[in-house]
C-alpha cells in the first residue's frame, strides 16, 4: 500500500531556508576547497565567523528553455516607442550579454564571482560533516541538553512518592473547618436550645423538632470527607538546564631546537582542527597548553608556539605535568579529557620506553582520546614505541605529518566515522 506524507507545518520566518540548503548541497566541493583555505589562517580560539565563499557564476548558471529560430509568434515590447509591427530589431553588439562584461576588477568580488556568507554553523558543518567524536565515548552527549532538579513550592498534581503529607493534611482540615462551621455554630445553638426545653413539660413537640434538625446538621457535617482530592499536595520540582557536559584540550608540543617554526606550523594546525572539533560537542572547552625540552611548564598560547628553547628533549616531563594538572583541575567525573601531542619524534633514548609506560599505566584512562602527531618523517625511538601502544590502545592514534597539505586528511582519517568514505 502506498502511503503519502503531507507536511503541513507552517514555514519559518526564513522561508528561503531550503533554497539554501539546496545550493550548499550542490556546491558542497567548491564550499568545502574554501572552507578549507579559510583555516589556514585562524587562530585556535578564532572561530566566531563564518566565512566569505566565491563561487564562478559560470558553476551557478541554470538551464533556461529558448526558442529557436524560425516559426511565428507575437510578443509585446513594454514601453517600446521605436518600433512598429514589422521593424526588424537588430541583436545587440558583442554576443548578447548584459551585465559586467567580463572585466577586471580590483575589489577582490568581481562580476564573475558569486559571494555569499557561510554563517559559523554552516562552516563548521561543511568542515566535520562526516566526522564524530572518536568511539562515540563520552561522559554526556553535547547534543542532550542536561537538566538539574531543585524544589519548586507545591503542587496539586504529582506521583505519590511526592506527596507531601503534613502540607496535604494542613489543607484537609482547613476545608472541613471552612465547609462546617456554618453548620457547627448551627448545631451548637440547636443544643443548647434543646438543652434548656427538653425537661420542660409541653415542649415535647419542639424537643422532637430540635432533636431532627440536629440530626440533619450532624449528618451533614458527617458527609464532609476526611480527606478530598483537592486537598492533596505534592512536592513540586522543576528541571532546569545546567551547562551540558566539559571538555579539556591538553596540548603537549616539543619546543627544543629541532623545532622549527615550520614544524611549529604544521603542529598548530592540527590542535586548531581538533580544538574545532571538540567545539561541535562542548560548550565549555578548556585548553591546556604544555611545552617541553628537557623539562615540561604550562604557558599560554603565544608562548606556546612562539618561544624557542636549545638543548636536548625529554618527552617524559610533558606527560608527568600532564597527569598532575588533569587530576588537580579537571575530574574525569566532570571533565571529558583529550590530549594531543606533537612532536619531531627526537627524544632522549632512555626516556621513550618511560613515556610509553606513563601513557599505558596514567594518562590514557583518564582520556577519551589521545592522538600524536609526528611532524618528521624520520623514525626514531620514540615513534616506535607509540606504534607498538597503538597496536593495543584503542583510544590512541599516532600518524605522520610532513607538510601542510597533510594536515586535513590526517585529521579526518583519525576521526572519521565508522563507515564514512576516507
Amino acid at each position: 500500500m502506498l502511503q503519502q506524507i503531507i507536511d503541513r507545518r507552517l514555514a519559518g520566518k526564513n522561508k528561503s531556508i531550503g533554497n539554501r540548503e539546496r545550493f550548499l548541497r550542490r556546491h558542497k566541493e567548491q564550499i568545502r576547497e574554501a572552507v578549507k583555505r579559510a583555516v589556514d589562517g585562524r587562530g585556535i580560539r578564532d572561530l566566531a565567523q563564518g566565512e566569505d565563499i566565491h563561487i564562478p557564476k559560470r558553476d551557478i548558471a541554470e538551464p533556461v528553455f529558448g526558442h529557436g529560430q524560425g516559426g511565428k509568434r507575437e510578443m509585446v515590447h513594454p514601453g517600446n516607442k521605436d518600433y512598429v509591427r514589422g521593424d526588424r530589431i537588430e541583436r545587440p553588439k558583442g554576443g548578447g550579454g548584459g551585465g559586467g562584461g567580463g572585466q577586471a576588477s580590483d575589489s577582490g568580488e568581481g562580476d564573475d564571482d558569486f559571494v555569499f556568507h557561510l554563517s559559523k554553523e554552516e562552516f563548521m558543518q561543511v568542515f566535520f560533516d562526516d566526522l564524530a567524536l572518536p568511539n562515540l565515548t563520552r561522559t554526556v552527549l553535547a547534543e542532550t541538553p542536561e537538566y538539574k532538579t531543585h524544589r519548586a513550592g507545591y503542587s496539586s498534581d504529582g506521583t505519590p512518592n511526592n506527596l507531601h503529607v503534613v502540607r496535604s493534611m494542613r489543607g484537609a482540615i482547613g476545608r472541613r473547618i471552612a465547609l462546617g462551621n456554618e453548620s457547627r455554630r448551627e448545631l451548637r445553638e440547636l443544643e443548647a436550645e434543646l438543652d434548656e426545653v427538653k425537661d420542660k413539660p409541653g415542649f415535647d413537640a419542639k424537643v422532637a423538632e430540635l432533636t431532627e434538625r440536629i440530626a440533619a446538621l450532624e449528618a451533614r457535617l458527617a458527609r464532609i470527607p476526611y480527606l478530598d482530592p483537592i486537598d492533596l499536595r505534592y512536592r513540586s520540582r522543576v528541571r532546569t538546564p545546567v551547562p551540558t557536559s566539559k571538555a579539556v584540550m591538553f596540548c603537549l608540543m616539543d619546543v627544543s631546537g629541532s623545532m622549527d617554526e615550520a614544524r611549529k606550523d604544521l603542529a598548530k594546525r592540527f590542535f586548531i582542527l581538533l580544538y574545532l572539533f571538540l567545539t561541535r560537542h562542548y560548550e565549555k572547552i578548556d585548553i591546556v597548553f604544555i611545552r617541553h625540552h628537557t623539562q615540561a611548564q604550562e604557558v599560554d598560547e603565544h608562548n606556546f608556539f612562539h618561544s624557542t628553547e636549545t638543548g636536548g628533549t625529554v618527552v617524559s616531563s610533558a606527560l608527568v605535568l600532564m597527569e598532575e594538572i588533569a587530576k588537580a583541575r579537571y575530574p574525569t567525573s566532570e571533565w571529558n579529557i583529550y590530549g594531543a601531542q606533537a612532536s619531531d619524534g627526537d627524544n632522549w633514548h632512555h626516556d621513550s620506553g618511560r613515556c610509553r609506560e606513563l601513557l599505558a599505566n596514567n594518562i590514557l584512562p583518564l582520556c577519551r582520546y589521545f592522538a600524536y602527531v609526528q611532524v618528521a618523517e624520520e623514525e626514531q625511538n620514540l615513534w616506535d614505541e607509540y606504534a607498538a601502544l597503538a597496536q593495543d590502545a584503542k583510544d590512541f592514534a599516532i600518524r605522520k605529518v610532513t607538510e601542510a597539505s597533510q594536515i586535513y586528511p590526517v585529521f579526518r582519517q583519525l576521526f572519521k566515522k565508522e563507515g564514512a568514505a576516507t
